[in-house]
C-alpha cells in the first residue's frame, strides 16, 4: 500500500474518532470519550487545572462533573475540522459548537477552539494531547469571549 493511501486512511480513522468523542460527549459517556485516549495524556481543557498530566481520574472526574451541569444531551457540533496526518503521529484542530440545557435551567450555546493531538499506538490512534480554548477579550477587563461564532 503506498503512503498516500496509508495516509487517507489514517485520516479517515482520525475522522471517526473524532466523531465518535463528539457523540460520548452528546451521550455524556465518560468511559466513551476516555477510551479514545492514550494512559498518560496531557490536557489543557477549559475547566481547572491549568492542565491535567498523565492523571486519568482527574481527567474522568472533570467529565463526570461536567455532563452533571446538563439536564439533557450535550449538543457537540465540529466545524472547520483539519487534520494532519504522519507516520505515528497526527493532530486535528477545529471550532467546537457545545449547546444544551444546563441542570439550573440556563442555556448554553458556545464555540470553543480545540486541537487534538495523536499518537498510532499499538496500531490505533490515540489522543495524547488535548488543547481546548475560548479567547479572551484583550480590554484588561479578562472576560472569556464566549459571544463569537465563527463567520460564513
Amino acid at each position: 500500500m503506498s503512503t498516500e493511501s496509508n495516509w487517507t486512511k489514517d485520516e479517515a480513522q482520525i475522522r471517526t474518532l473524532r466523531n465518535n468523542l463528539a457523540n460520548a460527549v452528546y451521550t455524556k459517556s465518560v468511559d466513551g470519550v476516555m477510551s479514545h485516549y492514550a494512559a498518560n495524556p496531557v490536557m489543557f481543557e477549559l475547566a481547572p487545572p491549568l492542565q491535567i498530566r498523565g492523571d486519568e481520574r482527574t481527567g474522568k472526574q472533570n467529565l463526570e462533573q461536567w455532563f452533571a451541569t446538563f439536564q439533557g444531551p450535550i449538543g457537540y457540533e465540529i466545524r472547520d475540522l483539519h487534520i494532519t496526518v504522519d507516520h505515528e503521529v497526527a493532530f486535528c484542530c477545529s471550532l467546537n459548537r457545545i449547546s444544551g440545557m444546563r441542570s439550573n435551567g440556563d442555556q448554553t450555546d458556545i464555540w470553543v477552539r480545540e486541537t487534538l493531538c495523536f499518537r498510532k499506538i499499538d496500531n490505533e490512534w490515540k489522543v495524547v494531547h488535548e488543547h481546548q480554548s475560548v479567547p479572551l477579550y484583550m480590554d484588561g477587563s479578562n472576560k472569556a469571549a464566549v459571544d463569537l461564532k465563527p463567520s460564513g
